[in-house]
């Protein structure tokens, strides 16, 4: 690919970001997260070390960035806060000591997270929608 395709290929990826409503953007952080655990335990299974520390780096990247965009009004945010933090304790001791069990486990709680956030943004989805077609009903009657 020469670099004006390439250029056109980041403007396009950086213009459907910047579309995404904030729960898009953070379910596509937890499909990365989850992608980058799965990455982290395919490399153990081969023995890649390198691509293991990096993909388990990565993911800890991930967390720290979930935990510092929390916004700590809510009583849920402190939830997360502590999550967080042991997402992160966790990934340091599978980065340290190659613990694949303890890599599958994090990954199946990040996952499982991960399915909880879809649910939510798909129900809030549904809610603004409903709101909208109720909000056109009336506005169509007066």
């Amino acid at each position: 690919m020469d670099i004006k395709g390439y250029q056109g290929y980041q403007g396009y990826k950086e213009q459907g970001v910047n579309e995404m409503t904030p729960g898009e953007l953070l379910l596509l952080l937890y499909d990365e997260l989850v992608k980058r655990l799965l990455r982290a335990g395919l490399a153990l299974d081969k023995g890649d070390y390198d691509l293991f520390e990096a993909s388990v780096d990565r993911a800890l990247d991930i967390v720290r960035y979930l935990d510092d965009t929390l916004d700590m009004q809510y009583p849920i945010s402190r939830n997360l806060n502590r999550l967080y933090d042991y997402f992160s304790y966790e990934l340091n001791r599978v980065k340290a000591g190659r613990n694949k069990t303890e890599l599958d486990r994090v990954r199946t709680m990040v996952s499982e997270l991960r399915d909880t956030f879809r649910e939510a943004n798909k129900n809030s989805q549904q809610e603004a929608a409903a709101a909208a077609a109720a909000a056109d009903t009336a506005g169509g009657q007066a």
